[in-house]
């Protein structure tokens, strides 16, 4: 028995990184009260959740995939699913497309920092608030809320590890502007300025322009964008770890409205939403980023489709506008038809999705 035990105990300490990250990602909240759980392999619905989210949406949780607390970018809740005191005013906007992302200050288990765009644009710009978990006894309070980093920006945020494993770069993009700002967070806290990337399409026009989601590759090699209107666009960059550093674009489109991005697991592929103009053309596309094959693999019944996002499980979650179901891409790896998109494709147990998925910290070799 001894022998069978210390055999079990090799196997889990052999296990990639993989299986042991993806329990800080094993909790979404999202949409209207809606929520899974992957912390059994399969997601399963949670309808504990108390959020109204119409895109932006982020949740946090420790090592051991343990429920910490989650925002909508204007209230941050905790672990019992009330506010935070003093999380009731955070600046995200409210239907900003990526009004949140969480960052977990690298020298610290206990402190967080929630990051925030406004939407559309507006004044409020890309900021951070501070969350401090030994707080409130242990279900966290908000310390510092809404400092400003830089104004304006558009609606997309993104992290991603850094490649000495340790800090977090958070990547967001000016309005008005072709720059990508990379913010470094170490154990010292939000650096005061930001890497400045001039590079690819210019982010502009009227304020709905500024819609549209950017992520991270597995690797963190990549970065990708949706640039909703005028422009019409996918867009996908090297991006530096070590340095910041935003470079290379490559342009697809036209795709009227472009909205979700997501990558393969491999990194092969780019999955990319557009919903033609207003709505009414719900489409998923598949990128390979070798060949540059663009294929339709699939069509939503919907009338709007929104973010995608890569889950623990390996496969690809498209959020559905006010419906019951995610869609669902199954074997996102494969080329063409074979990456099996299934338009109702997960159940959320009565509870209803928006345009938004949670938006996670990147890490490069854990997923």
């Amino acid at each position: 028995m001894k022998r069978i035990s210390f055999l079990l105990l090799l196997l889990w300490l052999a296990l990639p990184a993989a299986v042991h990250a993806q329990r800080e990602q094993s909790i979404w909240y999202f949409g209207g009260q809606a929520g899974l759980s992957f912390a059994n392999g399969a997601p399963t619905p949670l309808l504990d959740g108390k959020m109204v989210s119409y895109e932006n949406c982020a949740v946090a949780t420790n090592s051991r995939g343990q429920l910490l607390f989650y925002t909508n970018g204007g209230t941050i809740f905790n672990r019992q699913h009330q506010p935070m005191p003093n999380g009731r005013k955070i600046m995200g906007g409210p239907e900003s497309t990526q009004g949140a992302v969480i960052v977990p200050d690298p020298g610290s288990g206990n402190i967080f920092y929630v990051f925030t765009t406004d939407f559309q644009g507006r004044s409020g710009g890309m900021r951070y608030s501070v969350v401090d978990m030994t707080r409130d006894n242990g279900l966290g309070d908000v310390p510092r809320a809404n400092l400003l980093l830089i104004t304006p920006v558009a609606e997309k945020l993104a992290a991603v590890r850094h490649k000495n494993g340790r800090d977090v770069w958070v990547v967001g993009h000016r309005w008005n502007s072709n720059a990508f700002v990379s913010y470094l967070v170490t154990a010292d806290g939000v650096a005061a300025k930001p890497i400045m990337s001039n590079v690819g399409t210019m982010h502009a026009g009227p304020g709905r322009n500024a819609i549209g989601c950017m992520k991270f590759s597995p690797d963190g090699t990549k970065l990708a964008a949706a640039i909703w209107r005028e422009s019409n666009k996918f867009e996908v960059f090297d991006f530096d770890t070590n340095t910041g550093v935003v470079s290379k674009p490559r342009s697809f489109g036209p795709y009227e409205e472009a909205y979700g991005v997501e990558f393969s697991p491999d990194g092969t592929k780019l999955y990319g939403t557009s919903n033609g103009t207003g709505g009414g053309n719900a489409q998923i596309w598949q990128i390979d980023l070798a060949t540059k094959k663009v294929t339709a693999i699939g069509s939503s019944k919907n009338r709007k489709v929104g973010s995608l996002q890569l889950a623990p499980d390996g496969k690809i979650y498209v959020a559905r506008e006010d419906n019951p179901y995610l869609a669902v891409i199954q074997n996102p790896n494969a080329a063409g038809a074979a990456c099996t998109y299934v338009d109702n494709g997960l159940n959320l147990g009565g509870r209803r999705s928006k345009l938004g998925l949670p938006n996670f910290i990147r890490e490069p070799g854990k997923m």
